[in-house]
């Protein structure tokens, strides 16, 4: 009657703490790491990226863990490692670390290419990016690609002289610029529009870049095919009813659909190379 009991409270056991056989094997799917590029400040991406990872993941039945660094040099370090099973970064880091790296872009954001743009203080009296010359501007970090490559690069071919002078993230550009630290500052217009209305509300789009393809979502190569359709397919669920909606609009996003690798190609013809000549 002891020992009964004794084998009676053990599985009692094993099924609450979930060792029986079937929930072993349940238990032992692989959590995704899925790294965002650090565009904004950590806790703002935590807010917004970590509901919207928590609906994908219940749709596609996928555990994905929210990561992201303190900055863009990190987290380009932690890409250039393979630390992401998945990560959300931008066009240029992509063309890299496809190579590099292995990732393969499976997904993006829907309806939306990516464009660079330059900001100034709404009572700035500058009205062209000429008058930028001679001039300390705010960038986030060398290789954002949008808000401070592309930038960069025109304002040198307009024959702009200038200083550049990395901040970490988006955030700290429209926040050094709206409280005149410096005079102008590269960004995206997604980010612009999610940054806090007083800060935004003080800022005025000088000047845009082209468009290029949006940033990539991808997976390494030892992430399965099977895993990566489930999740695929949940993200472009999100887009079907008002909660998921509600979940897109709060990281900026209409939808997200499948991408593949050569929709990048605009961005490869660039012939960047600002991660090689920091030889990473």
């Amino acid at each position: 009657m002891f020992m009964l009991s004794i084998k009676r409270l053990a599985f009692i056991l094993a099924v609450l703490c979930g060792v029986t056989q079937a929930p072993t094997a349940k238990a032992a799917e692989k959590t995704l790491t899925f790294g965002i590029v650090p565009q904004q400040a950590a806790s703002k991406l935590a807010a917004t990226w970590g509901p919207l990872l928590a609906e994908i993941s219940q749709k596609s039945g996928v555990k994905l863990e929210f990561r992201t660094a303190p900055d863009i040099p990190t987290f380009e370090d932690r890409v250039g490692r393979g630390e992401y099973d998945i990560a959300y970064m931008n066009p240029y880091h992509y063309t890299v670390f496809s190579e590099k790296t292995g990732y393969r872009a499976f997904a993006k954001e829907e309806d939306r290419n990516i464009e660079g743009i330059i900001v100034v203080s709404a009572d700035s009296p500058i009205k062209s990016v000429d008058e930028l010359n001679g001039a300390t501007l705010a960038f986030p970090s060398p290789a954002a690609f949008a808000a401070s490559v592309l930038p960069r690069a025109a304002l040198r071919q307009k024959g702009v002289n200038f200083t550049p002078k990395y901040v970490s993230s988006h955030d700290s550009v429209y926040l050094s610029v709206a409280d005149h630290f410096y005079p102008a500052g590269g960004g995206i217009v997604r980010t612009l529009e999610q940054t806090a209305p007083k800060t935004r509300d003080a800022l005025r789009i000088l000047w845009r870049t082209k468009q290029y393809t949006p940033h990539a979502i991808a997976a390494l190569a030892s992430v399965p095919q099977g895993t990566l359709q489930r999740v695929l397919t949940a993200m472009e669920q999100l887009g079907s009813d008002e909660a998921g909606r509600s979940l897109l609009a709060a990281v900026g996003f209409k939808g997200i659909v499948a991408a593949s690798d050569e929709e990048w190609d605009d961005v490869r013809q660039l012939g960047i190379t600002t991660l090689d000549s920091k030889g990473e």
